[in-house]
């Protein structure tokens, strides 16, 4: 397993798109992506104890650290050449009000977004 590993829903339209984005804007070697669906995903769900059935948040393992929610999404951000800045910023932000509009977005995403019947990533 890489430093960096994200694990997203591969089957959200919005999860995907970022999923796509990061692989265009970041080296190649810096993520790894593990849909939740796949095998993969649900022996590591399972052994950092999250649920293995639905996931609500993006999970970003970081060595032996783990991030959920919009601390998730901004330490990968942060690791994106030229957007730490953009990071930064939005750390300014406390935390409980990331999380509430993240938590928002997260349980509204497949309605807004929909879902999609192939993964960015090859499971």
């Amino acid at each position: 397993m890489k430093t960096n590993t994200i694990i997203f829903d591969g089957e959200c339209n919005l999860c995907n798109g970022v999923v796509g984005w990061l692989l265009k804007q970041a080296p190649h070697s810096r993520f790894e992506f593990v849909p939740f669906q796949s095998s993969m995903g649900q022996d590591l769900l399972f052994r950092y104890g999250f649920p293995t059935d639905d996931l609500q948040t993006v999970i970003l393992i970081d060595g032996n650290q783990v991030y959920t929610h919009s601390d998730g999404f901004l330490k990968i951000i942060a690791k994106i050449p030229g957007w730490e800045p953009v990071a930064m910023g939005f750390r300014l932000v406390p935390r409980l009000f990331r999380d509430a509009i993240y938590k928002i977005a997260s349980k509204n995403r497949v309605r807004w977004f929909g879902k999609s019947s192939a993964c960015t990533i090859s499971m």
